[in-house]
């Protein structure tokens, strides 16, 4: 929890003890229907800051389109923040992508390169790449196995950042695999 979360957090229990306890002295006389009452505006209260909390989370479930994948083709939406998505098995472990045309190489997180058995310690970051926060040293590797959907890809080229990166990038390496790249009225479809 952050500190502006905690602040609010804060905030919001002083607002309720306020209203709470100006509702609770105009009311004393009938001190059990108050207690009731205070319960349940305290119910839906704790129920409010639950789900402000959770939104993003909720928002990001729903509003994630799943790709539509055919034998020869996969089509998805253009998100809100206004990048297409896709999760792919690489090494057989599912690893979110934002696609980037202007990535050179399908380009992996720390974290993700972890995750399917690349460990960064381990690796030889004498590359360097120009990226939208700088120049960052990379490493080059190449990935057993890329799935998505029906399509099988083995020996893929690909780099792990050495810098701070939230989300791997599913760029030209893999995307030239592809006969056709199209993005038309908010989509994007991949043709083989």
């Amino acid at each position: 929890m952050t500190g502006d979360n905690i602040a609010t957090l804060i905030f919001l229990v002083l607002l309720l003890t306020v209203i709470g306890g100006g509702f609770f002295m105009r009311n004393r006389p009938s001190l059990g229907q108050t207690a009731r009452t205070m319960g349940t505006w305290f119910l839906i209260f704790v129920g409010l800051i639950v789900a402000y909390g959770l939104w993003d989370d909720v928002r990001s479930e729903f509003s994630s389109s799943r790709a539509m994948i055919s034998e020869s083709e996969i089509t998805v939406q253009r998100q809100r923040d206004g990048h297409f998505h896709l999760t792919l098995e690489v090494n057989d472990v599912p690893v979110d992508f934002v696609v980037d045309t202007g990535a050179t190489d399908v380009v992996l997180s720390a974290a993700d390169a972890r995750r399917v058995g690349l460990e960064p310690a381990d690796l030889a970051f004498f590359g360097q790449a120009m990226t939208a926060n700088g120049l960052v040293d990379i490493a080059r590797v190449t990935l057993d196995t890329v799935e998505l959907g029906e399509f099988r890809d083995e020996r893929v080229r690909a780099s792990v950042n050495g810098g701070d990166m939230n989300i791997s990038l599913l760029g030209m390496s893999y995307l030239n695999l592809f006969d056709t790249l199209q993005i038309q009225n908010g989509e994007l479809t991949l043709i083989r």
